[in-house]
């Protein structure tokens, strides 16, 4: 076991202790969409605990709001990374915020039943395993026990044939008059594996879509939405 491993094994216990105390906080004040974004983005947890997203604030802020508009009773998340944007979604679904991921990991698991707000009645899911797969799919189906979804969140595989294929397996889960979202949709990606542009514009051609970019200039980032 590497030094880096042992230090952060040793340090787990605060860091979970530190990481809990920040979300019970964060849920002693009164909650805007505002504050549920940043603390998404960055809670401020370390090491096994961290908690954060990635995203350029005027982008995940347009989305929160149009997601929270739905009174979400379900929301389903496909690549849970860090875990802050499904902290956003835990705090406004009212039934049950699920998440896949390819790898788990344990300790984050652990802290995601804390993320809803206090009585909202929110169940917290995480689902291990390739999205890609009738078995996946089929873990999906069985959490949602017979109900739709108010909002998909894509923002896993990130190839443009994984992508496609995200959407075709898990939208009709999403309810007529929900919304589903697509993360990283401009063409200029610091990364070249990030493809969802080309999948995007084929796509955008066929639905009623609204896209939510930051500036024409950026690179990486910008939000799909198709309104079911």
């Amino acid at each position: 076991m590497r030094f880096k491993d042992i230090s952060r094994a040793i340090r787990s216990p605060l860091n979970r202790f530190s990481a809990i105390k920040k979300i019970k906080r964060f849920h002693t004040h009164k909650e805007t969409i505002g504050d549920l974004v940043k603390t998404g983005m960055n809670l401020g947890s370390k090491g096994h605990y961290r908690v954060d997203s990635q995203q350029i604030p005027l982008e995940i802020e347009t989305l929160v709001n149009r997601v929270a508009a739905l009174n979400p009773r379900n929301i389903l998340e496909i690549g849970t990374c860090n875990g802050g944007t499904f902290f956003m979604w835990a705090n406004l679904a009212s039934n049950k915020a699920i998440t896949c991921d390819l790898i788990g990991n344990e300790n984050k698991i652990g802290l995601f039943e804390y993320f809803p707000k206090p009585g909202s009645g929110c169940k917290t899911v995480f689902i291990e395993g390739d999205s890609h797969t009738l078995d996946m799919k089929q873990k999906v189906k069985d959490q949602l026990a017979g109900e739709q979804v108010d909002f998909l969140f894509i923002d896993g595989d990130h190839s443009e044939k994984g992508v496609e294929m995200d959407y075709d397996m898990y939208h009709e889960f999403v309810r007529p008059g929900g919304i589903i979202a697509f993360h990283d949709i401009i063409q200029n990606q610091p990364v070249e594996g990030n493809q969802v542009y080309y999948f995007w514009e084929r796509l955008k051609q066929k639905v009623k879509y609204e896209e939510v970019i930051g500036s024409e200039q950026q690179c990486g980032f910008g939000i799909g939405i198709i309104y079911v």
